[in-house]
């Protein structure tokens, strides 16, 4: 069984930064695209950040120039480093990620990031 579990989310003031972990665990032989998904209060779900297995990266447009997406393939870990952090970044954020078979794709159960003063 496959598990992704984040950490690293909090209560941070405008204008700081907080760095994200998302390791996965379990029976696994090879991962696909990892991705950051965010979702506001009252809002859809939108993704913040992603990275391919050969390391290519997107990222969101609210987003661009402040957070930065990595992962450490020897540890199946994916990192969102998030700077600049504004209060419209509050939100639960998870980790995503397709595993083992393109048609595996699997999700964590959120973190918290409050941005306020």
């Amino acid at each position: 069984q496959v598990q992704l579990v984040e950490s690293g989310g909090g209560l941070v003031q405008p204008g700081g930064s907080l760095r994200l972990s998302c390791a996965a665990s379990g029976s696994i032989f090879s991962i696909y695209t990892m991705a950051w998904y965010r979702r506001a209060p009252g809002k859809q779900r939108e993704l913040v950040a992603r990275i391919t297995s050969g390391g290519s990266t997107a990222y969101g447009s609210s987003v661009k120039g402040r957070f930065t997406i990595s992962r450490d393939t020897a540890k199946n870990t994916m990192y969102l480093q998030m700077n600049s952090l504004k209060p419209e970044d509050t939100a639960v954020y998870y980790c995503y990620a397709i595993i083992n078979s393109r048609a595996n794709e699997y999700w964590g159960q959120g973190t918290q990031v409050t941005v306020s003063s």
